[in-house]
């Protein structure tokens, strides 16, 4: 009898939904196990001159340690004519460190983003063969 490997996923909120004007770090989210994982940036209403959002994932070996940047892992940046949902680079978790969060760094002449980012930390999860597989 064979198994079935699938991933499930669960959502972790990084950067809590709210309108930002100021650059700002995000929670550490426990990766623990994770196979994969996909930041997921979603961005509403968009004001100011020029509004510019940087998003980058770090990460830390402890949730209150020191964050450093994971490499190429950043998200496209918006501005007020691309603004929307919008699914980050997946980075290979393998030999990362525990914790991860988000940085968003805000620029333009009174920006306001309405925003919050996801990540999605996805493990193994094992399921019974089908009926006759």
């Amino acid at each position: 009898m064979s198994q079935q490997l699938e991933k499930k996923f669960t959502p972790k909120q990084s950067l809590v939904s709210a309108a930002r004007t100021a650059s700002g770090n995000g929670t550490g989210v426990d990766t623990l196990g994770a196979e994969e994982i996909v930041a997921v940036l979603d961005v509403g209403a968009v004001s100011g001159t020029t509004p510019t959002l940087d998003v980058k994932l770090q990460e830390s070996a402890t949730s209150g340690g020191t964050y450093t940047d994971i490499p190429g892992a950043t998200i496209p940046q918006v501005t007020n004519s691309n603004h929307g949902l919008t699914v980050s680079y997946k980075p290979n978790v393998g030999g990362r460190l525990r914790f991860v969060r988000a940085i968003a760094t805000i620029g333009g002449t009174t920006p306001s983003f309405t925003c919050a980012v996801v990540i999605l930390v996805a493990r193994p999860l094992i399921l019974p063969a089908a009926a006759g597989a």
